[in-house]
Order: C-alpha cells, then structure tokens, then sequence
C-alpha cells in the first residue's frame, strides 16, 4: 500500500496545485462560453474539485485517500461511472431529471461523456467526506445510539428497500423519493452479509461520525454540482412533483435532502463492489474519520 509512514500536516502537495489550475481553468470555460456545448469541461473541472479536497484532507490530517493508496483512489473513477448509471437507469422510470442538450450528440457520444463525467461522483464525495471529518465538532463527537447489525434488523432493511423500490416503481410521482434510500437498504444487509465494510461496523459502537461525514460531503459537492450546472450547456434540469419550489441553482430546495441519503448509497455500492476484489483493502480504506470514538470530555 503506498502512503505515509509518518503524518505531515501543513504540507500543501503537488496534486492541490493541479486541482486548483483545473478548477480556475475549466470552471471560467464552463461558465464563459455560454451557449456553447462544454461537455469536455465537466470531467476536468471535477477531476480538479476531488484533488483539491483530497490535498486540503492530507493539509489538515498528513494521509488522504490518494496519498493512502493511488491505485485504490483511480479504483474510485472505475466503480462511480456504473454506481451512477444505476440511477440514471432507475429515472427512466421515475423521469426527476432531464439532459439539456443531449440531441446534440449521437447515443455513444452522450454515453462516453456521460461516463468520464459520472467516474468523478465517488472520489468527490468520499474525499469531502474525509475532509468533514478533520473538523473538531465531528472528530471529537461522542458515541450515539447502538445499532448492532442483527438478523432481524438486516431482514427488515432487505424487506423495506424491496419495498421502496417496487413503490417507486409501480408510483414514481408519488415515491419517487424513496429512491434515495431504497438501494441503501437492498445493499447495506449483502455487505454485511457478505463480510464487506459497511456503516453498521461503525453504528453497532454507537459511532455516527462517518454516517454524518458522508451526509455533509454529498450536500457540499451537490451544492457544487448545481452551482457549476446552472450556466454550463449541456446542463441537467428536474422534474420535481408537488416538491417544484424555491429553487436553488436548477434544483429545487427540498431535492437537496435526497444527497443526505445518497451518500450511504454510494458507500454502501463501492464496498459491495469492491468487497469481492480487494477483500482486505475493502475494509480499511474508506476510513473518513478517526479509529477510536472519544469517550472523555471534548
């Protein structure tokens, strides 16, 4: 495994330079060429957010998720393209969001951009994830509720995310909401099941740091997401029932609530994925917070 022996916080690396370039170059293209299509922009500007983020992880802590393991953190891009084209396959149902400008390109043009794009989704949020996590409030926050991972509690998740997902299916403008917590429920029971990592290691200690890290990271990186959407082209617009108001950016306000729970879906999908591939790996990488819960005044 390739990282550092010893911490070295207050070091700025190489990658936080080539992330910053990469933010400031492609974020003034996607936003000044108006009217044009930049496509090309959406991959190098997130390229650029996820390794600015990892580089401020490693400034504040001396180890982030690519100075941990490179092979493991280019294994992030691999397993994000096909997590997202899930749900991507899930709104052909529910129609929530639509691709303006998509008419512009042939079938296998919109699907390779689309999938350098989506590639970019897990190693964004993991690493502001990692990055919440350096911050004293949830470092230093005390155990919570126990939620031990026993049989009768993963049958019930299995049962409530079969459910969820075949009401959304059979009533998309009603449940379309239940979308963004149904797979969690469907994997989270296979993980653990299966001897991956999964969220109730930590919750069975009474730990939420990490549930909470990952809630902050996806909120911060979709305020990102419809911030850099809203003036580049092609861009994503919604479709939202009874839920279409007081938009921010393209999205509406209560649509921001589904990032919460779609941070356990993508932790819960990179580690039923990895699991098979890299079984010890699996279970230590994704770390976002400190081992060991403080239990001492703070």
């Amino acid at each position: 495994m390739a990282g550092n022996n010893a911490k070295q916080e207050g070091i700025w690396p190489l990658h936080g330079w080539l992330g910053l370039t990469l933010i400031v170059i492609f974020w003034v293209l996607n936003w000044s060429l108006s009217g044009l299509r930049t496509h090309w922009g959406f991959f190098p500007l997130w390229l650029g957010y996820s390794l600015t983020v990892d580089a401020l992880v490693f400034l504040r802590k001396g180890t982030s998720l690519l100075t941990r393991n490179r092979a493991a953190y280019a294994g992030l891009f691999l397993v994000s393209a096909p997590a997202w084209w899930l749900f991507e396959l899930i709104n052909l149902r529910t129609l929530n969001w639509f691709y303006l400008g998509e008419e512009a390109f042939s079938p296998i043009e919109f699907t390779a951009f689309s999938t350098l794009s989506f590639s970019t989704v897990m190693p964004a949020v993991f690493g502001t994830a990692e990055l919440a996590g350096t911050y004293r409030p949830l470092r230093r926050l005390g155990p919570g509720p126990a939620v031990p991972p026993t049989p009768a509690l993963l049958h019930r998740m299995l049962a409530a995310g079969c459910l969820m997902l075949l009401l959304v299916l059979a009533w998309p403008d009603l449940f379309f909401p239940l979308v963004w917590i149904s797979l969690y429920c469907l994997i989270e029971p296979l993980n653990v099941k299966l001897g991956n990592r999964s969220l109730l290691d930590d919750l069975a200690r009474g730990d939420w740091r990490e549930v909470i890290a990952l809630g902050a990271g996806c909120l911060i990186c979709g305020l990102f997401w419809e911030m850099w959407n809203f003036f580049s082209y092609p861009k994503w617009i919604y479709r939202i029932p009874y839920a279409d108001w007081l938009h921010l950016f393209e999205m509406p306000l209560p649509g921001y609530l589904g990032y919460l729970p779609f941070s356990l879906e993508l932790f819960a999908l990179y580690h039923l994925v990895t699991g098979p591939l890299l079984p010890d790996q699996n279970r230590r990488y994704l770390h976002l917070t400190d081992e060991e819960i403080p239990t001492g005044p703070v």
